[in-house]
């Protein structure tokens, strides 16, 4: 069982995104508060449950959750800003959505960038929400895990829509991760808008860049 809380007596939010390794496609990230003595022994890393439990736990995460939003950063916006950052904004874009607002905020992984609470107004000099970095926080955390679930089936369900237009390259079955499949697509057909053109699709001298 998960541990419902990491911070005790607060409005807490777990964060968590999907899709950072991928050649192709936007970054998503998912912000999620429970109240703090929720338990559900069936949530766990995104990467533990099959694709069809991650779609029912999703629609019992936005029931008994408080508040949870989804944030996303594109591949033009990736490309500008590098993907550690865009990680960071899309959790940033996640908490901007969030019906309640968020005392403390934990996070997967091992790095984050300060919170700000937009409602404050510039003049009271605002402190960033205090968060904490939790490393494989999605195996430890409910929140964290439920946010996983959210980035991973959102993210999921937006490339197999790309997918239908751009059969080629396989989405549907790699979500634009780095498959053999993937780059051999890249290869012969050329890079999509949807590319991400600062990663490393392929070696210099075989990568076109003609849009398809």
């Amino acid at each position: 069982m998960l541990a419902s809380h990491y911070y005790k007596g607060k409005i807490e939010a777990g964060c968590d995104e999907a899709g950072r390794g991928c050649l192709a496609g936007s970054v998503y990230a998912a912000a999620v508060i429970f109240p703090e003595d929720y338990q559900n022994d069936e949530l766990n890393d995104s990467k533990q449950l099959t694709d069809k439990k991650r779609h029912q736990l999703r629609t019992i995460i936005e029931r008994d959750a408080i508040a949870w939003a989804v944030g996303i950063v594109t591949p033009q916006e990736i490309d500008k800003i590098n993907i550690l950052n865009a990680s960071f904004l899309a959790m940033h874009r996640a908490l901007d959505q969030l019906s309640v607002r968020p005392e403390a905020i934990i996070i997967d992984g091992n790095r984050f960038k300060p919170y700000y609470n937009l409602l404050s107004l510039p003049s009271e000099h605002p402190s960033p929400v205090p968060h904490t970095c939790i490393v494989k926080g999605d195996g430890k955390y409910l929140s964290i895990a439920a946010a996983s679930i959210l980035a991973k089936t959102y993210r999921d369900d937006y490339m197999d829509l790309l997918a239908e237009d751009y059969p080629q390259y396989d989405w549907k079955s790699n979500k634009g991760y780095p498959t053999r499949k993937h780059r051999e697509a890249i290869k012969q057909y050329g890079v999509t808008p949807y590319h991400r053109l600062s990663y490393n699709l392929l070696p210099p001298e075989e990568l076109s860049l003609d849009f398809k």
